[in-house]
């Protein structure tokens, strides 16, 4: 620790980067989970099976970005781990997008999740991975993903390698 500065021998300017970074990485997954929830619990939208891959690399960079919170000297690296998962959350909402506007075609079947019962199975919808649900602007929940993850894995990563 540097007294000089209060932290791993960062310059005022470094630790208000990586301040920057740790909030963004702990803020926009944790956003962009709670908006797909808030999605599938108060609007009804039921998720295909890509729509859960993405989720996976938020709940991955939300754990790094809480273990950057919490273990002070080892951040940089998790900050940098924390936007590698937020990035695969954008590779696959890109992918899935992709899907959704018949670009190519998805590799994935149709699924129906969360049924323990035959009567589960009749009540649950199938989601198929291809046919966009919801659209803002012309773009699906997909392609919004992939537009907030993207971007905000570039800054975290930039801002925490950022030196001057």
């Amino acid at each position: 620790m540097d007294a000089r500065t209060g932290s791993l021998g960062l310059s005022a300017q470094q630790k208000r980067s990586m301040d920057i970074a740790l909030w963004l990485a702990l803020l926009v997954p944790a956003g962009l989970l709670a908006g797909a929830l808030a999605s599938q619990v108060f609007g009804g939208l039921h998720p295909c099976e890509m729509c859960y891959w993405q989720r996976y690399g938020h709940f991955a960079g939300l754990t790094f970005a809480t273990l950057a919170l919490l273990i002070v000297p080892a951040r940089r690296p998790l900050l940098l781990l924390a936007a590698l998962g937020i990035a695969v959350s954008g590779a696959i909402a890109v992918y899935h997008a992709g899907v959704e506007a018949q670009l190519w075609e998805g590799f994935t079947e149709c699924t129906a999740t969360g049924a323990r019962s035959l009567q589960d199975i009749l009540r649950t919808p199938i989601v198929r991975c291809d046919q966009v649900q919801w659209r803002f602007l012309g773009l699906s929940m997909a392609a919004w993903n992939a537009i907030f993850s993207l971007t905000s894995a570039g800054a975290i990563a930039w801002l925490t390698l950022k030196r001057r």
